[in-house]
């Protein structure tokens, strides 16, 4: 193994790191562990180019100490403890980023640690057939000649920014930074998508609030819940691109790498301008929402009440007639009875007098209830 002769590699980091190479014949000592399948993919650059595939993590530590001027990108899926255990060893990793980066469930951050930069980033992806953002979390340790990626979820699909990075030679002899650019602006790039997503769903919101669909409440508040969610990935990220372009000065960064990490900082501005929009366009269409069903509530109580006037005048109606028609009722039935003892039965005038009495009875009802208003 010949001895590396170390070049200052200057990076955001704005150190430079010196690697004491193994002596010749010496074998590593993490060669004596075992490397889980985590390791998704391991490379060593040069000037751009890919020049190892290492196959394990001793093979990318010794690579790494042979060539001159080199940079690793060592790629890890869900790592447990002692696989990161022996990065850290082996590239000074801080404790404190190295438990970050085991346990996940971050919001995006930047933090410096002495020469290493620790980056957490989260991805998004909208599922159209549920209608959901799924979320990914990255988590990229950036030194000055090498970049540990740590994800804990399916995306971003890393091995893509490697493809377009290992395209562009002259991009990728930046040196990490440019690998840390790559990859924000793939994350970057895919929250477009969300958002068409999320703005085709609001369309159809609004169509479904106003056709009186009953599920719509539900669907805004999931909704509302989705873009808040989604917030909470771009938000902070805006912070840690501020962050990198105020070291932009002080670290010495390429001037073409510096345009590069603007252009995706605009891009975020607007992609977080238009979710801040749609929260707001939410919670204008749940107000709208209340609003309508107020409305219609309004509307069918007033029908209920109006059909309940309506029901008590029929009854009011009915409730006069029948009284109208059992006065004669009573009469006739009193007079109907076989007693033998009723003086009436024997009167001449019996019989007019008790149709002239129903006739009374009869009129005076109905000129009571005219004069209620029930008939």
């Amino acid at each position: 193994m010949s001895d590396r002769s170390f070049k200052p590699i200057r990076s955001l980091t704005g150190r430079v790191r010196r690697r004491t190479p193994a002596a010749p014949g010496a074998p590593l000592a993490v060669e004596r562990t075992q490397d889980r399948v985590s390791m998704v993919d391991s490379a060593i650059y040069v000037a751009g180019d890919r020049v190892d595939s290492p196959a394990t993590l001793a093979d990318t530590f010794r690579s790494l100490s042979e060539h001159d001027d080199a940079v690793a990108w060592i790629g890890l899926y869900r790592p447990d403890q002692h696989e990161l255990g022996e990065l850290a060893e082996e590239f000074d990793l801080h404790e404190l980023a190295v438990e970050d980066a085991i346990v996940a469930h971050q919001r995006p951050k930047l933090e410096r640690y002495d020469e290493t930069l620790f980056v957490v980033l989260r991805a998004a992806h909208y599922v159209d057939s549920r209608e959901e953002v799924e979320f990914g979390e990255v988590h990229l340790f950036v030194g000055p000649d090498f970049v540990i990626t740590v994800r804990h979820s399916e995306s971003p699909d890393l091995s893509a920014v490697r493809r377009r990075l290992e395209s562009n030679p002259d991009l990728l002899a930046l040196g990490p930074e440019a690998i840390l650019y790559a990859i924000l602006d793939r994350i970057v790039d895919g929250y477009l998508p969300v958002v068409a997503g999320l703005e085709n769903d609001i369309d159809e919101i609004e169509t479904e609030v106003f056709g009186s669909d009953p599920q719509v409440s539900r669907r805004i508040y999931e909704l509302t819940r989705e873009v808040i969610e989604f917030q909470r990935a771009t938000r902070p990220l805006a912070t840690v691109l501020r962050n990198l372009s105020a070291g932009f000065a002080k670290y010495g960064t390429d001037e073409e790498l510096q345009r590069y990490l603007r252009d995706v900082e605009d891009h975020l501005t607007q992609v977080i301008e238009q979710v801040d929009g749609f929260r707001q366009l939410l919670r204008d269409i749940l107000t709208v929402n209340a609003t309508l069903v107020a409305q219609r509530q309004n509307e069918e109580m007033r029908a209920l009440s109006e059909a309940s006037i309506e029901q008590n005048d029929d009854v009011k109606r009915i409730s006069a007639w029948a009284a109208i028609l059992f006065a004669p009722t009573l009469v006739g039935t009193v007079y109907g009875m076989n007693f033998d003892h009723m003086p009436e039965l024997h009167w001449a005038g019996g019989y007019p007098f008790a149709l002239v009495l129903m006739l009374m009875v009869s009129v005076t009802l109905w000129a009571v209830f005219k004069f209620r208003r029930w008939i």
